[in-house]
């Protein structure tokens, strides 16, 4: 079974940083792409940042500058580096990640259960 779990998340006040982790579990052949996303009471989820399996990377222009999102294949992890946080910034961060559970199969998607950031002014 296929489990993706995040940590890193707390209470940080406005200009400090954090760093979320998230580890892919399981049986698997690839990781296909890996993601961060994140919701906001009231809000809709929203991408945060995205890296794919050659490294290439996309940031929502709400965090671009400030957050760097970085994977180690061989430990199954992908980070999320956040800087300079803002109380905007505030919301349960989630990872999401492609996976190939055996060369033939195709890609599914994966989330983790979610990680709370709380930036306090």
């Amino acid at each position: 079974q296929v489990q993706l779990v995040e940590s890193g998340g707390g209470l940080v006040q406005v200009g400090g940083s954090l760093r979320l982790s998230c580890v892919v579990s399981g049986s698997i052949f690839r990781i296909n792409y890996m993601r961060w996303y994140r919701q906001a009471p009231g809000n809709q989820r929203e991408l945060v940042a995205a890296i794919t399996s050659g490294g290439s990377t996309t940031y929502a222009d709400s965090v671009k500058g400030r957050f760097t999102i970085s994977r180690d294949n061989a430990k199954r992890t992908v980070y999320l580096q956040m800087n300079s946080l803002k109380p905007e910034d505030t919301a349960v961060y989630y990872c999401n990640a492609g996976v190939m559970k055996v060369v033939t199969s195709p890609v599914t998607d994966y989330w983790g259960q979610g990680t709370q950031v709380t930036v306090s002014s």
